[in-house]
């Protein structure tokens, strides 16, 4: 069967303040995968694009950038009314396709209603304790919807050649591994002067060790945008703590549309997580060409293999002596420009969008079909 325009709904609740800069709401990196991916779609009037989130106080449907925004569940109420929210915008969106990101039980929900209604659905990994077996251990029940759901997905993607080997390996499941698309503007002429360091509070995400290395480099400006997660209690503290460092810019929030302009201020970008699926960051560091340095993530080992960058192995004394060496001599400026080269030649949405456009034309093409 050939259609003629595909329908196509994303879900990611929390996505909603990407869309409209005037909304309150703290964003992550899936959140932004999802949102370049559907504008980016929408532009193709061979598909109708709709995206589902949550109630901010919003209209119940409005159009940005060309996406049909689809208001459902309140954080403030039940888990049961949200999911039945979530169920209602599903039917209202009437998609072809459904695809979302990140490991909850909306994901078994969202594939019930496509198992139920005959419709595709597409699951994207966002973190690395999602393939691992992590999320399965920490969250046994939750952790089996969620293998459900995946082993009877119509199309799995991966961040990373590492997590597409997990899914394999913890729960059978064959996945397509697809970096994070985003919008590659050309290089500012703007003076490389701080270091950064740009998240949430959540508890992978130790930005206590960023603190520790400003500490230790008083004589650089180090800039934070750290955002307060969702349930974390020692958000105060790390404000206090902050404060204490004379070098050290901190700020609780920028608008998602202008944090673009703090990349392209930096010499580096420092991540402190644990694990990451392929940080959205990593990114933004890239195409505006900020060398990366990490304390323990490096996705296929692309630090070393594209030489934009470094990781440290965990070691928090390393972490520092890597900074010294990548701030001696203005290394950091070759790292930097073999980032912007990596993201041109990896991570351009209007390439990866049409590998997307490719799946979702063949999966709606056989729509009737379902596991």
């Amino acid at each position: 069967m050939s259609i003629k325009t595909v329908k196509v709904c994303f879900v990611m609740p929390k996505a909603y303040p990407l869309f409209n800069p005037k909304a309150e709401g703290v964003i992550g990196g899936a959140e932004v995968d999802l949102y370049y991916l559907s504008t980016e779609l929408a532009k193709d009037d061979g598909f109708e694009v709709s995206f589902i989130v949550a109630d901010y106080g919003q209209n119940e449907n409005e159009v940005w950038e060309g996406v049909n925004v689809i208001k459902s569940l309140s954080f403030r109420k039940n888990g049961i009314l949200g999911a039945i929210r979530i169920w209602s915008a599903l039917k209202v969106a009437n998609a072809d396709v459904y695809m979302t990101k990140t490991a909850s039980l909306g994901v078994p929900l969202i594939k019930s209603f496509c198992r139920l209604h005959k419709r595709r659905f597409v699951y994207r990994t966002a973190h690395k304790y999602e393939c691992d077996g992590t999320y399965s251990r920490e969250l046994w029940l939750s952790g089996k919807a969620f293998a459900w759901s995946l082993q009877r997905a119509d199309k799995v993607f991966a961040q990373n050649v590492d997590d597409s080997r997990n899914l394999q390996k913890t729960i059978g499941v064959e996945s397509v591994v697809l970096g994070n698309g985003h919008r590659l503007p050309k290089l500012g002429d703007c003076e490389k002067k701080t270091i950064l360091w740009v998240g949430r509070t959540a508890d992978f995400k130790k930005p206590d060790k960023y603190l520790s290395l400003a500490r230790q480099f008083p004589d650089e400006h180090f800039v934070m945008i750290c955002q307060h997660a969702t349930g974390d209690d020692k958000y105060d503290e790390l404000l206090t703590d902050a404060a204490k460092i004379d070098n050290l810019q901190f700020h609780t929030k920028v608008p998602f549309t202008e944090v673009d302009a703090f990349f392209a201020t930096a010499k580096i970008l420092v991540n402190t997580s644990d694990s990451e699926g392929f940080a959205n960051t990593f990114i933004q560091a890239a195409k505006a060409a900020a060398a990366i340095l990490t304390l323990n993530v490096n996705p296929d080992g692309f630090l070393n293999k594209y030489d934009c960058g470094k990781c440290a192995k965990g070691d928090q004394q390393q972490l520092a002596t890597d900074l010294t060496h990548m701030l001696k001599d203005d290394n950091y400026i070759d790292l930097g420009l073999n980032g912007r080269k990596y993201a041109q030649a990896n991570h351009d949405i209007t390439k990866i969008v049409e590998q997307y456009k490719k799946t979702f034309h063949t999966l709606a093409s056989s729509r009737t079909l379902t596991k």
